[in-house]
């Protein structure tokens, strides 16, 4: 897969315009796809579509299999009968997310919606509703994991009680009567953010957009699949994590970073043939065309910091899964369309791995400048098994970065690419068009020549990010076509996988 030449946008949906504060599924999502279709493009990447947990962060999440309710288009739901007219925040939609007020108004009317649901009685829709909790065997786990978490005032797992934390069948059962309303409510949450998002995922195929998901590689510890599965990760007999996820110092911290993610047991995993892998795999592909992995080489070895330490500068790499892991999903799963995140510290086996599944990798061109003719980054260096980017959801915008360079470095990016400083960004968009790689994926910022305060988030920090929006009068009126003429000089239009 992804051997075509083609060439795609990179825009999480949260980023879109409409009504309450924050982007949905709905009809700016079709508008979206439509600027997609008219700018030749053939791919949407989106960031991770699980409910967010820690920081708003998309890559911290209650569920590796769930979807984010605040994604939900709740002026669907009046159109179904589910939800009266209501009136959403006044938020204008070039502000940022304001991530509480949001949550609080949105979870507002989507329990008001579920409450009529289900008063409304045995319908065609209930039908519908109870296939799809049946069909999804990860459902009622994280559903009652989320009714305690309502009942707890939002209390991480380890602080509950301890016959709630630990999961017994016993309490499980007594809970799952208790607490039934709640999950009710969470269920419906998921039923509708899933058929919003494959109605939005037809209505892209019909304009020949593929969608391009992404895929943390860890999991967040207060999660329903830490609470539900504990075996599977390496945690003491109490439940905490012996060691924590990071990276060790890098490009964009130099004390490394410590995500605070616990570790796979991949004993216990392969004990089970990954089976809960496997299924979270089937469960992306269902949605997505293809996948990105974030932080792909922790399958060949991760870093490993000590609970308690409180940077990632002390850890230690320990070995991953490796072949046997790949070799499981693609003997269930088939061959995997899968984009493999190579950034940073990558060693001469992580890259064998990659190439051995036929896994493209990335290459990001604000990187490219740093070391002289020989860096990989460069357009003369890439091969056609890679996905050129000219920044990710962790870079500086273009603009912003090339604002931030020194005269020199910003010399050096001009007469390497021809162009003057003002037309920097434009170039570095037909810089990636040019490149010899098969994929092409362009941050919709870069499309609109933004500057920094567009960033959608700078690792490490916890606060300020994810929140980014654009409004449709930032959109000039003839990008679609001045896109398109780009896109099909460089035999990039339309392409499929």
């Amino acid at each position: 897969m992804l051997t075509a030449r083609t060439c795609g946008v990179l825009l999480h949906p949260t980023s879109l315009p409409g009504r309450g504060g924050i982007g949905s599924l709905g009809e700016d999502a079709r508008c979206f796809v439509d600027l997609l279709a008219d700018m030749g493009m053939s791919l949407w990447q989106v960031l991770p579509l699980t409910p967010p947990a820690c920081g708003n962060s998309p890559y911290s999440a209650f569920s590796a299999f769930a979807g984010n309710p605040l994604l939900i288009d709740c002026d669907q739901l009046v159109a179904e009968g589910d939800l009266a007219e209501y009136s959403p925040p006044d938020v204008p939609s070039t502000e940022r997310v304001d991530f509480g007020s949001v949550i609080e108004s949105k979870l507002a009317l989507l329990r008001r919606a579920a409450s009529a649901f289900f008063a409304a009685g045995v319908t065609g829709r209930m039908e519908e509703f109870w296939r799809f909790c049946d069909t999804n065997t990860w459902l009622h786990d994280y559903a009652l994991f989320m009714a305690i978490k309502e009942q707890r005032n939002g209390a991480s797992w380890h602080r509950w009680p301890a016959a709630m934390a630990r999961h017994t069948p016993a309490m499980y059962e007594k809970l799952s009567v208790q607490l039934g309303p709640e999950i009710g409510v969470q269920k419906y949450m998921q039923w509708q953010f899933f058929r919003q998002w494959r109605s939005l995922r037809d209505y892209a195929a019909s304009r020949g957009i593929r969608l391009v998901g992404d895929m943390p590689l860890f999991v967040a510890y207060d999660s329903a699949d830490v609470w539900s599965r504990r075996s599977l990760f390496l945690l003491d007999e109490k439940g905490r994590p012996l060691c924590m996820a990071g990276v060790p110092p890098d490009y964009f911290s130099a004390t490394g970073q410590l995500w605070g993610n616990p570790l796979y047991d991949w004993q216990a995993l392969e004990g089970h043939g990954f089976d809960w892998w496997i299924e979270r795999f089937r469960h992306l592909f269902t949605l997505y065309d293809a996948v990105r992995i974030d932080h792909f080489r922790g399958f060949e070895a991760a870093w490993h910091v000590p609970a308690g330490e409180r940077t990632a500068k002390r850890g230690a790499w320990v070995e991953g899964p490796g072949r046997a892991f790949f070799d499981a999903v693609g003997a269930s799963l088939g061959k995997l369309p899968i984009i493999a995140e190579d950034l940073g510290e990558i060693t001469p086996a992580v890259e064998e791995l990659r190439d051995r599944y036929g896994f493209p990798g990335m290459k990001i061109l604000q990187f490219a400048f740093d070391s002289g003719p020989a860096n990989p980054y460069l357009p003369h260096n890439h091969t056609r098994s890679c996905v050129v980017y000219t920044g990710t959801h962790d870079n500086c915008t273009t603009r912003g970065w090339y604002d931030g360079l020194s005269l020199e470095q910003r010399r050096e990016v001009r007469h390497y690419i021809g162009c003057a400083s003002e037309k920097i960004v434009e170039g570095m968009l037909r810089m990636a068009l040019m490149s010899v790689a098969d994929t092409v994926i362009l941050p919709f910022q870069d499309l609109l020549g933004l500057p920094a305060d567009a960033r959608m988030n700078v690792p490490g920090t916890a606060e300020g990010n994810w929140g980014w929006r654009f409004s449709w009068d930032m959109v000039p009126r003839r990008l679609g076509a001045d896109l398109a003429e780009m896109v099909k000089r460089y035999g990039r239009s339309m392409g499929k996988f």
